[in-house]
């Protein structure tokens, strides 16, 4: 048998995370092909493309009409996503659109219906729900390991970036809710499913900024499981969630960024001590690109998950203006 045909991907700009992390773990995976990047910048275009004998394609559009691409990721900044993630669906593009794919539930449900009709994989990358020791600690929940559930608390937190970074950028959609809030939300849904209610939520600009760069959010599922959230763009590192339930809790450090190999195990403190709970390994960027490829194969990708937080991160910021 054969095997199967690479999909072959282009890359809408020269953002830090395609060059990091995403055009390497195309490039590595057997599943994917690297063919093309764009961007406005020809010399960048040049530049990033180089080292994957991709082309170097000046201007997104350009990219978009070039048939021997079959999907395209898009990093740019949050308030191009909606933008060019229709562009490339309405050219018959398979899209992995970086996270959130927009702010506002109705665009995104758009777009996903959009894709559904085209036949077309349109997946949101967030990268950790991919990596298996989420699904690990699942299952210890369901089994038991903590008793009954009763609350879920993460936190993901960032030291302050170059003044001129895009995530302080207003007329960039940035923020810290939507850069990096996004993630314990995403956990909450993960875990607690998709029925989470939006409590109470603060927003904070720090001083000289014009965009959140601080927040807080407490939710609840229907059974009365609460979920506290934090997280900010000017702190000391933080990274990690806790499931707390009637006999013990569980936390998982380095819980959205681990390293490929050498993650943190779970840590199970119950009546008598902490205890070490062993996780599974994995390299959550390569297990996206490896999900991808597959939505791509069967036009189709899973993007309940994903509506759901659009609707929580609407939910958040109107509850934090309400104050």
């Amino acid at each position: 048998m054969s095997p199967r045909p690479a999909v072959r991907v282009g890359v809408l700009g020269c953002a830090d995370i395609a060059r990091r992390r995403m055009l390497p773990a195309f490039a590595a995976s057997p599943d994917t092909e690297v063919v093309a990047v764009a961007s406005r910048d020809a010399d960048r275009a040049k530049a990033l493309a180089a080292p994957y004998g991709a082309r170097p394609v000046q201007g997104y559009a350009e990219l978009l009409a070039d048939a021997s691409v079959d999907a395209v990721h898009i990093p740019l900044p949050l308030a191009l996503h909606a933008e060019w993630t229709e562009a490339a669906l309405r050219a018959g593009k398979h899209v992995l659109a970086e996270k959130p794919l927009t702010d506002d539930p109705a665009r995104s449900a758009a777009l996903f219906a959009l894709a559904e009709r085209s036949g077309l994989a349109l997946m949101e990358n967030v990268m950790f729900v991919h990596h298996r020791r989420h699904a690990e600690v699942a299952r210890l929940v369901a089994a038991g390991a903590i008793g009954e559930l009763r609350s879920f608390h993460a936190v993901f937190c960032v030291p302050r970036r170059p003044a001129d970074d895009i995530r302080y950028r207003r007329e960039l959609a940035g923020g810290a809710l939507g850069d990096i809030g996004v993630y314990p939300l995403r956990a909450a849904l993960h875990f607690l499913g998709p029925e989470l209610e939006v409590l109470g939520a603060q927003l904070t600009e720090g001083p000289g900024f014009t965009v959140d760069t601080a927040g807080a959010v407490l939710l609840r599922t229907p059974s009365g499981v609460t979920a506290q959230l934090s997280f900010g763009l000017d702190h000391a590192y933080g990274n990690s969630y806790e499931l707390r339930g009637s006999e013990g809790r569980l936390t998982v450090d380095l819980a959205f960024t681990p390293p490929a190999e050498g993650a943190p195990p779970a840590v199970r403190h119950g009546p008598s001590g902490a205890r070490e709970v062993p996780l599974p390994q994995q390299d959550q960027v390569a297990a996206t690109v490896t999900a991808f490829a597959a939505a791509v194969r069967a036009g189709h990708a899973p993007y309940e998950e994903s509506l759901a937080q659009a609707r929580l991160l609407e939910a958040v910021r109107r509850h934090a203006a309400a104050g």
